[in-house]
């Protein structure tokens, strides 16, 4: 049964950590975004993220994105820097051409720094895209 079911594979959609400057605070941030790299907008993005680690684990946060344009970013939320020493997960779902699409996204603890910094697809900031 379970293989009948078609599982479309997830391709150039990101989750990556970005540090940026905050104006209204006047700090550096890392925060989480969604990239979406595909030639086509993906609809009704549902984003469930959390962190974790043998001992804690951290609220689950959900986050909703109605449309995202070909091409392009959007910022799902603010990473605490307590809760990157834990394992950062990102459960995306969504739509395009007509299909569901479901990924987990994983920054492991400790992997958002700023010696992992790397050049990101459509983003001008350098960050750390999830495994």
């Amino acid at each position: 049964m379970k293989k009948d079911i078609d599982i479309p594979k997830v391709e150039k959609v990101y989750v990556a950590a970005v540090k940026v400057y905050n104006e209204a605070f006047k700090v550096e941030e890392w925060n989480a975004y969604l990239i979406n790299d595909k030639e086509e907008a993906i609809e009704m993005a549902l984003i469930v993220s959390k962190g974790f680690d043998e001992n804690k684990e951290t609220s689950t946060i959900r986050h909703k994105l109605e449309h995202l344009p070909a091409k392009s970013f959007a910022k799902i939320e603010f990473i605490q820097e307590e809760v990157l020493a834990l394992n950062n997960q990102f459960q995306v779902t969504f739509f395009a051409e007509g299909k569901m699409y479901e990924k987990k996204y994983l920054f492991r603890k400790n992997s958002v720094n700023e010696k992992a910094l790397r050049e990101l697809p459509i983003i001008p900031n350098k960050g750390i895209l999830a495994e």
